[in-house]
């Protein structure tokens, strides 16, 4: 009897809790007084994206207060039963979409159709083209979109992401500076209107250390420039908004995705330490400089070991390092660029799927790499068309062994209209 008493009076009282959050959430989403300071910065928020991305809605949440202590950054994901990964974008809106299309994973409005697919890019969104602010909005809706479907979009960091954290910015191009000074433009004058408002912070000055001139630089570039910098610096607006939530290794399922190629020292180093690390640096938490295995020829976006055709593929070594990861069977890569599309070395345990769709850096037509389940793994071309526009290249596909490989081995060419 006592403890029915007590079950009652539980669940009395967590009604009572509920009762107690849901009127505190409708009392965060209602405009008050209190409140009314954030609902205008949200709304500034939302109507810059809205203006830098030509159109696309992207709501802001209302400013939270900075937790003291980031959450973990996984390394590990579950496999789930399709997955997709899509090699390097390089600043091209256009072929990026076309990519995602290609695996039916967006419609002709760009909302996301995947449903529970997983999809893994490689990095280097940065660089090469003009639209690379648009790419970055772009992933992010979908990662929303995704994530309420019950699917996943998960981005990684590449080497170019890295070299414009830390201001090299040797690969960017007129388009792309463009692109930035307008973005500056508009979340200039957001602060602006945020500024006016009593009971905003004011916001931090965009420009604050950022140099005025650039010694043998045309003037006409210098604040295409400044905001560059401004963007994408450790806690810069752009890096902390987007780049900071890249991963730099992911392992899904039985594959292992990273931008240029791990080592057995990477491995052992811990892949969600290195994830953390890179984060806090983007996020202006460790210094001006990229942690050191992300520098140099053998960094984990660096690395050409497992990639580059001119060098015989060190399959021992390949093995070596996938058997430091538990249940890893293949290496899933970009950074350089595949001539003759995607394709896998090793018996399928190097699976290199840079296929330069850039217009900035290759032109190629797209290709993305599908696994369903785990087990099989095919490719997917643009259309049909390819076979006939490109014969040199499924020439050459055919004769290295994966146009018609093992039930569950290898790669598969499929035929896609879109």
């Amino acid at each position: 009897m006592a403890s029915k008493k007590m079950n009652g009076l539980d669940q009395k009282e967590t009604k009572k809790r509920e009762k107690k959050k849901r009127i505190k959430m409708e009392n965060e989403n209602n405009v008050t007084c209190e409140n009314l300071p954030a609902f205008l910065s949200s709304f500034v928020d939302t109507f810059v994206d809205f203006t830098v991305t030509d159109g696309l809605f992207l709501p802001n949440p209302l400013p939270q207060n900075a937790l003291e202590m980031p959450p973990p950054m996984a390394a590990h994901y579950p496999s789930p039963d399709r997955l997709v990964a899509i090699g390097d974008l390089h600043g091209d809106l256009e072929k990026s979409r076309r990519a995602f299309r290609l695996a039916g994973l967006i419609d002709g409005a760009d909302r996301w159709t995947g449903g529970s697919t997983t999809v893994v890019q490689v990095g280097d969104v940065l660089d090469r083209g003009g639209e690379e602010i648009k790419i970055l909005y772009l992933l992010e809706k979908l990662k929303r979109e995704a994530e309420k479907n019950g699917g996943k979009v998960l981005t990684l960091n590449g080497n170019h992401e890295i070299m414009n954290v830390e201001l090299d910015f040797r690969y960017a191009t007129k388009t792309g500076l463009k692109e930035f000074e307008n973005w500056g433009f508009w979340y200039g004058a957001g602060n602006k209107m945020k500024s006016l408002c009593v009971g905003l912070k004011k916001p931090r000055d965009l420009f604050d250390g950022v140099p005025l001139v650039f010694k043998g630089v045309d003037e006409k570039y210098w604040n295409g420039i400044r905001c560059r910098i401004a963007a994408l610096r450790p806690s810069g607006p752009i890096a902390g908004r987007f780049l900071s939530k890249n991963v730099t290794v992911l392992v899904v399922g039985e594959s292992v995705f990273v931008h240029g190629g791990l080592l057995k020292e990477h491995v052992e180093y811990g892949l969600q330490k290195i994830n953390e690390e890179v984060r806090d640096w983007i996020n202006g938490l460790s210094g001006r400089h990229a942690p050191g295995y992300c520098t140099g020829r053998d960094a984990v976006v660096w690395l050409r070991k497992f990639s580059d055709d001119s060098v015989k593929c060190d399959c021992s070594l390949l093995e070596h390092v996938l058997a430091t990861i538990p249940g890893a069977k293949r290496m899933i890569m970009g950074h350089t660029i595949q001539d003759f599309g995607i394709n896998d070395v090793c018996d399928g345990r190097a699976i290199r799927i840079d296929v330069g769709m850039s217009k900035g850096c290759g032109n190629g037509l797209p290709e993305v790499l599908e696994i369903l389940g785990d087990k099989e793994l095919q490719v997917l071309p643009l259309n049909p068309l390819y076979q006939n526009k490109n014969k040199i290249y499924m020439d050459a596909y055919s004769s290295r062994g994966l146009a018609l490989p093992k039930p569950g081995q290898g790669l598969t060419e499929v035929e896609v209209k879109v």
